[in-house]
Parts: C-alpha cells; sequence; structure tokens
C-alpha cells in the first residue's frame, strides 16, 4: 500500500468513525446499546461500503453485521476481521468500531489481489454488557453459546429474545450464526484504551494475552426506615453495608499487583434522602491476567460482603452475570503482526490486554490475535477518546502486510 492509498484510507477510517458516531440513541452523545433504533442506520452506512467493494452482507440472528468477500482458491478457510458496533453510555467514537471500519478498509486495501482464503467482516451486535448485564451476544452466536443469554432480561423486563423478535430476527436461526467449521482465524484491530503504547512511544502493540474477569450484582436487603427517628444501633442500613464492600474492594485491589476492582453502578431504594435504604443493588467487575489470582480476590470480596452485611443485620445475595477466564491469543497470529509491524519499520511491543474483548469469545473456536492503536491520551469509555490519524495509518500499513504474510503462507500449505 503506497502513501497516497494509505492516507486516503487513513481519512475514510476515520471519516466513517464519525459518521457513525452521530447513529445515537441520545441526542448530544455517543450511546447505542444492543439493538436499539439506530443501529440499523450504522448497518446501512457499512453495507454501501461493503457493496462497493463487491462483499456480500447479512445480518444474522443475533444482530451481527457480516459482510463477506468469497476467495476461488479451492477449499478456502475464513479469515474473520471484526469488532462491536454498540456503545457504554456517553461513549468516544473508536472503541470497538474503529476495528470494524478497519475490517473494511483492509478489503479495500487489497481488492485487487485474488487472496487464497474468505474473508468475512464482523460488526458484533453486543458486546459492552450495558442493556443486559452480560457481553459478548454477538461473537457469542460465532461459537455457538448465544442461545444461553435468550433468557436474560433488562431493566424492562425485555429478555435478549424479546430484543431479537423485536428488531424483526428470528432467535430459531443462531445455529446458522456460528462461525465455519475450520476456520483460519480472527483478528481484531482496536485502541488500546490505556497509557502503555503511549509511555512507550510506539503506533502499534501486539496483545499477548487478554485478562480473566468476573461481573456480578450484589444485593443487600435491610430495612427501610425514618433517618430522624431510628436510632444508629436499630438500623438495618443497607447502604451503609454496601459503601463498606464497596471501600473494601478499592483497597484489596490497591494491594493486590494486577488486580483491577470496580463498582460502576449503585441503585438504592426507596430513594429518599430521609429515608434509610432498605435495598442497594451494585455492580462488581474484577479483572486479572492470572485466572487464580482473581478466584481468589474474588472470594475475599464477597465474604467482606457477607461480613459487612451480618453486621447490621442485613442479607445478601449474588447474581453472576459474566465469567471469562484469561486467554493467550495465537502465538502464530502474534508472530505475523509482528513481522508485520517490524517489515513496515515500526516498534511492535506485546502487552496484556487489561479489557475484555470479542477475540477472547472467538479464541475458544480459533486462532485469534489483536493489534492495539495507541489511545493518545489514554482514556477511553469517555467522549473524549482519541485515534491519531499517524497511528491509523500505521495500523492499516501493519494489517495490510499481516494479510499479505498470512496469504502467503496459506500458498505455502496448499503447495505443500
Amino acid at each position: 500500500m503506497n502513501e497516497t492509498q494509505a492516507a486516503q484510507l487513513t481519512r475514510q477510517v476515520l471519516d466513517t468513525c464519525d459518521a457513525l458516531a452521530c447513529h445515537t440513541e441520545v441526542p448530544g452523545e455517543i450511546t447505542r446499546t444492543y439493538l436499539c433504533p439506530t443501529t440499523r442506520q450504522v448497518h446501512e452506512e457499512l453495507r454501501a461500503w461493503a457493496d462497493r467493494l463487491g462483499m456480500t452482507t447479512r445480518v444474522d440472528a443475533v444482530g451481527n453485521l457480516r459482510s463477506r468477500l468469497e476467495s476461488r482458491a479451492p477449499g478456502a478457510r475464513t479469515l474473520y476481521i471484526g469488532s462491536h458496533l454498540d456503545t457504554v453510555p456517553n461513549a468516544g467514537r473508536y472503541d470497538g468500531i474503529i476495528g470494524v471500519v478497519f475490517g473494511y478498509a483492509l478489503v479495500e486495501a487489497l481488492r485487487e489481489r485474488e487472496l487464497p482464503f474468505h474473508l468475512e467482516v464482523l460488526g458484533f451486535s453486543e458486546e459492552e454488557g450495558v442493556r443486559y448485564g452480560v457481553s459478548f451476544i454477538g461473537s457469542r452466536a460465532l461459537v455457538g453459546t448465544a442461545d444461553e443469554l435468550l433468557t436474560v432480561s433488562d431493566r424492562e423486563n425485555q429478555t435478549v429474545r424479546d430484543a431479537i423478535v423485536g428488531y424483526g430476527l428470528n432467535p430459531d436461526e443462531l445455529p446458522g450464526a456460528g462461525a465455519e467449521d475450520r476456520p483460519l482465524g480472527y483478528l481484531e484491530i482496536h485502541i488500546e484504551q490505556g497509557p502503555v503504547l503511549q509511555d512507550q512511544g510506539a503506533a502499534v502493540g501486539v496483545v499477548s494475552a487478554i485478562v480473566g474477569q468476573s461481573r456480578l450484582t450484589l444485593h443487600f436487603t435491610g430495612r427501610a426506615s425514618h433517618a430522624g427517628t431510628t436510632p444508629m444501633h436499630l438500623r438495618r442500613d443497607a447502604l451503609a453495608a454496601a459503601a463498606r464492600f464497596i471501600v473494601g474492594a478499592e483497597d484489596l485491589a490497591n494491594r493486590t499487583p494486577g488486580l483491577v476492582a470496580t463498582v460502576g453502578m449503585i441503585e438504592a431504594k426507596p430513594g429518599a434522602g430521609n429515608v434509610i435504604a432498605g435495598e442497594v443493588s451494585c455492580s462488581l467487575d474484577i479483572r486479572h491476567a492470572d485466572d487464580a489470582v482473581r478466584a481468589q480476590s474474588l472470594q475475599e470480596l464477597l465474604a467482606l460482603a457477607e461480613r459487612e452485611a451480618a453486621a447490621r443485620q442485613v442479607a445478601c445475595s449474588v447474581t453472576p452475570r459474566m465469567a471469562e477466564a484469561a486467554v493467550p491469543m495465537a502465538p502464530s497470529l502474534r508472530a505475523l503482526l509482528h513481522q508485520a509491524a517490524e517489515e513496515q519499520g515500526l516498534t511492535h511491543p506485546e502487552l496484556v490486554s487489561g479489557a475484555g474483548h470479542d477475540a477472547q469469545i472467538m479464541a475458544q473456536k480459533m486462532p485469534a490475535a489483536m493489534l492495539f492503536l495507541r489511545s493518545p491520551n489514554a482514556l477511553s469509555h469517555h467522549p473524549d477518546e482519541m485515534a491519531e490519524p499517524g497511528d491509523v495509518a500505521a495500523g492499516l500499513r501493519v494489517g495490510t502486510r499481516f494479510l499479505e504474510l498470512l496469504a502467503a503462507q496459506a500458498e505455502q500449505q496448499v503447495q505443500a
């Protein structure tokens, strides 16, 4: 790919991310949850690009956008490239979305070359877990486990099945959403969402592994009563128990190297300033690259919740939402990413991803790899999320060369 083509594609990637950011549930911010109405507009914009590239596009049973370029090579397998199209509330414009856009850009970059494998660009319908409290509905369909989530409900008591049907899709067609039996692999290009590449002065980095994570909801049930007439020693304050737990989670993470623990949501009822909270629900997100450390830390935190609840005559129950093991990326694909970056004269450090990604789900069924782009201000899940044109161009060069190296490797295997 020459400099002119790289510059044109870089501009197209960034312009497309800008355009997709306009399709939001909430005016004035970027918010797009699972199968919300503006998902259709996102699909229309990307489908138009796919049509220009001669790709065939469909929306599968969970709402994934899937654009496919067929190879004429006998016995060709499929390389999947993608990421997610949903967002957190009031998000930036690059998390997930840029990885989908990159897929189309890489097909554009290689449109004159006949590849020995099929290319399928995936725009996953859900990864963030905002609407249902569980993540990866989109990629789980590819590995055959999305049916386990059909009965999960959102705050309006709409199940995943309800959302699928309401969007005009058929959950009975889930088996047809699976990946092929002998896939070549999966590539995800994503902003880093952290400071490592910025600190090292690197435009791109190769992901070695994705941390394991657990997500839960804790329910503290005490007794609502008058804030003025109930003595402190007679209170059953659910919010006080939850507060002790939340600070304890922070303390444990601070003293455990590599551990992160987050309570990002809390809801107290009845929710009046002059009423002691009788019920509290809060989330817990805990992550570590070592699953044993994560498991031990989680048990400590749950024991803490029980102690703080019991001290106030408050009941505590736990609802698991998600548990994902730490996932190493495929050594063979990582090596090709390193080689591609080296040939482009780029620094290419390896780093562990502290965020979860669809790649960890796809790795259950196929070799998976991730290329990170630098986050210049180390900020993500925020409107000020950034991606620099120079880093996007570097990612395009690495991604294109990666596909060329993979094609050469596939051709050699056929000849052998």
